[in-house]
């Protein structure tokens, strides 16, 4: 559910959204998951039917900034893996995740050139990518392995911007508001991913904010999202904003950039149509054996 000034309510069989020129009814027992981004209004009851059902709820800001997560009744005598995310060594998670992050932005790169016949690296950024995944294996300290992980993104999204139109005012990552369509995109895109890998972490019974790489609530989620970004929703939103994206499908007003509801529609059309689900169950599953035995943890990418 995306978008302003939706009533979310229900009735004992079916959760109905109404919105400004349409209604939708949606049956209880199918939901599993209800992902609300930006201002909406939803009854109490409403909630407490779903969380009955099994469902699990989360809350983003309108710019996808995660806002929090209900989730079902646990039973207190299930056992949380807790001490087994206390790492002796954080630092050996951390460059895994930081590598593979590395290296699906780089694929994703070369995947493009190769596919439109053009070339994006400038002098010097292909070898200082390639040779970061080697200089981030010898890393101590953590702040070292977040520094090089940030450096890399940061030269990740400047380069995708060359595929974008000039029109669309994107040229690198930016932090909220985002003011560009691309940006918004991606947050919105970020957003489902964090939602739909929330739901896979509490239900493997991890702390959401255990994280290594990032720090702070949500840290294990965004550090087990974050090599998934490039595969997933960044195909998505760069092959829109490359082929399809028009100034009827935002609005940019004084402080940020409006998605259109079509748009968001199609993101998420195409988000699950990709089964990028099934990806984040196998990447928090790979991570909960890691942890819990001890081993090293080998991140999809």
């Amino acid at each position: 559910m995306s978008g302003f000034g939706a009533h979310i309510k229900s009735t004992q069989s079916h959760l109905i959204i109404q919105k400004k020129q349409s209604t939708e009814r949606y049956s209880l027992e199918e939901i599993k998951h209800l992902l609300i981004v930006g201002g909406h209004t939803i009854n109490s009851m409403t909630i407490s039917q779903l969380v009955k059902n099994g469902c699990f709820l989360t809350f983003f800001d309108s710019d996808g900034t995660p806002a929090g997560v209900i989730k079902p009744y646990c039973d207190p005598a299930v056992e949380q893996v807790d001490k087994a995310l206390e790492f002796p060594s954080p630092q050996r998670y951390a460059i895994a995740i930081a590598q593979a992050s590395v290296k699906s932005r780089l694929f994703a790169i070369e995947r493009f050139q190769e596919t439109r016949n053009v070339h994006l690296f400038y002098e010097g950024e292909h070898d200082v990518l390639w040779e970061s995944l080697d200089e981030l294996e010898y890393l101590i300290k953590l702040d070292e392995i977040r520094r090089l992980h940030k450096l890399t993104s940061d030269m990740y999204y400047e380069i995708m911007s060359r595929t974008i139109a000039v029109d669309f005012g994107y040229k690198r990552r930016t932090l909220r508001p985002q003011r560009d369509p691309v940006n918004a995109m991606l947050s919105f895109g970020y957003a489902l991913l964090f939602g739909n890998c929330s739901v896979a972490a509490i239900g493997a019974h991890l702390n959401p904010d255990s994280g290594v790489m990032h720090t702070g609530k949500g840290s294990l989620i965004y550090d087990l999202i974050d090599p998934l970004k490039a595969k997933t929703v960044d195909t998505i939103v760069f092959r829109i904003a490359q082929e399809s994206l028009s100034q009827s499908d935002y609005e940019v007003t004084d402080n940020r950039c409006l998605l259109s509801d079509e748009l968001l529609n199609n993101l998420m059309a195409a988000f699950y149509a990709a089964h990028v689900t099934d990806q984040l169950n196998e990447q928090v599953s790979n991570f909960y054996n890691a942890a819990k035995h001890g081993n090293d943890f080998k991140s999809l990418y």
